[in-house]
């Protein structure tokens, strides 16, 4: 980094690569200098709508642009190994969307790719940057709620989702557990780590992919995780930890949560709640702020959101995709 400035590429031209520039352009020492798509005219009018000077109608010029100082990565999942390749290889630093990846052969690769070229790169899980999740991360790292004995979460959404769309598509890694379920799974590794044991069940579509799964997840310690995915019915989105002398509930959208609600044995419940001045829940700002933060400080991968930590996210994809038995091209 030369400048305070960081200068951002995107990559792709979707909803998520939207909402992720329309926080970026807020943030005064960040500026978003190019954009690409597979074609130009899609490119053109995205760079038309966020004001951004060079529009590219591939993937390759915008990963040599040596002006750009990070790329995000927002295509679907399918597409992530080969576009944030392809910028890793260039030189560039990459933030990339989740799911990482389709499986973790792929990331891994990704993560060499990263290491052998010296450049950062991180997995865009918001969550974890999440300022209400970073709280309750360090109540229960203190002890809080005591050793943590069940973790609960789910994510459905209600559809219905005809057989065209990309969430049934296998070619495009469809279904529940990669687009929504990675969310329960990575909130159950961030307080937990990784499971030493897997058990899944799906319902599967006529095209092969997994419309609603349910995960339980177990420790050595002891504890356990129930973990839930759907694309065919709307769920409450909350999580919910419990440990030896308490709970800490997150109440709808837990991966974006406002609030969080802590339980204890004697107590009144106490509540907390997110800094206004932090934006909206919705924002992407604060995995952009730390993706910023970290290439001024020289690291190459974040604390919040190491990148062991999503290759054990992968593995336990994986794994449950192997119990269900979903299975992507190419594979």
């Amino acid at each position: 980094m030369t400048t305070d400035t960081v200068r951002w590429g995107i990559l792709a031209t979707g909803g998520i690569a939207a909402a992720f520039t329309a926080d970026l352009i807020d943030l005064p020492d960040a500026e978003v200098v190019a954009v690409a798509s597979r074609t130009e005219t899609s490119a053109q009018a995205f760079a038309e709508r966020f004001g951004i000077p060079r529009a590219y109608g591939d993937w390759e010029t915008l990963a040599k642009d040596a002006d750009i100082d990070v790329v995000y990565v927002a295509t679907p999942h399918s597409a992530h190994r080969a576009a944030a390749g392809l910028c890793l290889e260039a030189g560039r630093n990459v933030l990339c969307e989740k799911a990482f990846t389709l499986n973790s052969r792929e990331a891994t690769e990704l993560v060499g790719l990263a290491r052998d070229n010296d450049r950062f790169l991180m997995e865009a899980m918001w969550m974890y940057c999440n300022p209400v999740v970073r709280r309750l991360k360090a109540l229960v790292d203190d002890g809080a709620i005591g050793e943590v004995r069940t973790v609960q979460a789910d994510f459905g959404l209600e559809g219905p989702f005809p057989p065209s769309h990309r969430l049934r598509d296998p070619a495009q890694g469809g279904g529940a557990l990669l687009d929504l379920g990675v969310y329960p799974v990575s909130f159950a590794h961030l307080l937990l780590g990784e499971p030493t044991g897997v058990t899944a069940q799906a319902v599967i579509s006529a095209e092969g992919v997994d419309l609603q799964t349910v995960a339980a997840l177990s420790w050595d310690s002891g504890a356990l995780a129930a973990l839930h995915c759907s694309l065919v019915g709307g769920t409450g989105v909350t999580a919910s930890v419990t440990g030896t002398r308490g709970r800490i509930d997150i109440p709808s959208g837990f991966f974006h949560p406002d609030h969080l609600v802590l339980h204890r044995a004697g107590r009144d419940p106490e509540e907390f709640t997110a800094d206004p001045a932090d934006g909206p829940r919705t924002t992407m700002r604060h995995e952009a702020r730390e993706v910023m933060r970290a290439l001024r400080a020289g690291e190459t991968e974040s604390p919040l959101v190491p990148l062991d930590g999503t290759l054990a996210v992968m593995r336990t994809l994986d794994t449950v995709r192997e119990r269900i038995g979903v299975r992507y091209p190419g594979e």
